[in-house]
C-alpha cells in the first residue's frame, strides 16, 4: 500500500497518456463541431430528473426511465444510460452479497456519483453549462452521426474521468485504515464492472441494432482504451488518485480540477477524432449495424480508388 496516495494494485494514466489527451483537448476545441443543447428543454425530461437521487433504488429507477424516455425520443444520449443502468443494477446487487466492506459507503458514493451525471443532463437540457467532457458527449450524442460504441464511451469518459474525483471528494475517501478499506471497496467496484463488460456490449448490439459491435471494437483496436485513458480500471484510478490530492492538499483543488477538466475533455475528443478518415468511419458505421467486415471494407477500398484521379 502506498500510504501518501492509498493507491494498492492499480494506478493512473501515464504522464504521456495525459499530456495527449491535453493535447487532444485543444485540438479537439478548435476543430471538432459539436450540436447545440435542445433549444427547448424536454419537459418529460428534466420534470424526471428535476430532484435529487434519495437512494440507490432511486438512481436505478430513474435512469432506466430516463433511457427509456430517450430511447422512444431516438435521442443517442439514450446509449450511455443504458451502459448506466445496467452498472447500476449490477453495483447495486453487490451491496447485498457481502462483495464490499462498508455497503452504507458505498451506497452513499453510488448517489454522490450518479448525481453529477443527472445534473449535467439537466443543466445541458437547459443550455446551461456543463463540464467539456460532458458538452462533447451530450453534443455529439444528439447530433446522430456517432457509432454506438462512440456515445457509449464518451458518456464512461465524462462520467469517470470527470465526475468520479468529485463524487469520491463528496463522500470523503478516509484516512488511515479508513481508506484502506474505502479503497479496497473502490476496487471492488472495478471487479463487478469488469464482470458487466460483455453483458453491457450484448445489450448494446441488441438495443440499438448493432449487430457488429464487437467487430467494430476489433476494428477500432485499442482506441477506446487510448481514449477512456487506457481503460476503465485506469480512468478509475486516476479518480481516486486525485479525490486523495483533494483531501489531502486543499490547496492544489484548482490544478487538481483544471487536470481532471482538461484530460477528460481530450479524451472525449479523442473518442470523436481517432484519425479515421470519413470513408473509413463510413464504413465502420455500417459494421456496427451488421454488415460483414470484408464487405464494408471491400466497398471502402473500392470507392477510395475510383475517386483517385487517373
Amino acid at each position: 500500500m502506498n500510504t501518501t496516495t492509498g493507491i494498492e494494485d492499480e494506478s493512473g494514466p501515464s504522464l504521456g497518456s495525459e499530456l495527449r489527451a491535453v493535447v487532444d483537448r485543444y485540438r479537439g476545441w478548435l476543430t471538432v463541431d459539436i450540436a447545440e443543447p435542445p433549444a427547448h428543454p424536454d419537459p418529460d425530461l428534466s420534470a424526471l430528473l428535476a430532484s435529487p437521487f434519495s437512494s440507490v433504488d432511486d438512481v436505478h429507477d430513474r435512469l432506466s426511465a430516463a433511457e427509456t424516455h430517450l430511447r422512444g425520443e431516438g435521442d443517442r444520449r439514450a446509449v450511455f444510460l443504458t451502459v448506466y443502468a445496467a452498472m447500476t443494477a449490477r453495483v447495486r446487487a453487490g451491496l447485498t452479497s457481502g462483495v464490499f466492506d462498508d455497503p452504507e459507503w458505498v451506497r452513499q458514493y453510488l448517489v454522490a456519483f450518479a448525481e453529477y451525471y443527472r445534473r449535467a443532463l439537466v443543466a445541458f437540457e437547459r443550455g446551461e453549462r456543463v463540464a467539456p467532457a460532458w458538452r462533447v458527449a451530450f453534443g455529439a450524442s444528439r447530433g446522430g452521426e456517432t457509432l454506438v460504441i462512440q456515445d457509449a464511451l464518451l458518456g464512461i469518459n465524462a462520467h469517470i474521468v470527470n465526475d468520479l474525483t468529485f463524487a469520491l471528494d463528496d463522500v470523503g475517501v478516509g484516512t488511515g485504515r479508513e481508506r484502506d478499506r474505502r479503497h479496497a471497496d473502490h476496487l471492488a467496484v472495478n471487479t463487478v464492472l469488469k464482470q458487466l463488460a460483455d453483458v453491457v456490449q450484448t445489450t448494446l448490439a441488441e438495443v440499438y441494432a448493432a449487430a457488429g459491435l464487437t467487430e467494430v471494437d476489433e476494428l477500432f483496436g485499442r482506441f477506446d482504451e487510448r481514449a477512456t485513458l487506457v481503460g476503465l480500471r485506469t480512468a478509475r484510478a486516476f479518480a481516486w488518485e486525485n479525490a486523495v490530492s483533494l483531501a489531502d492538499w486543499p490547496r492544489l483543488a484548482p490544478l487538481v480540477r483544471w487536470r481532471v477538466r482538461t484530460v477528460s475533455a481530450g479524451a472525449a475528443y479523442a473518442l470523436l477524432a481517432p484519425g479515421l478518415d470519413s470513408t473509413v468511419l463510413e464504413q465502420l458505421v455500417a459494421v456496427e449495424r451488421g454488415e460483414p467486415v470484408l464487405a464494408a471494407l471491400s466497398g471502402a477500398l473500392h470507392r477510395d480508388d475510383a475517386e483517385q484521379p487517373v
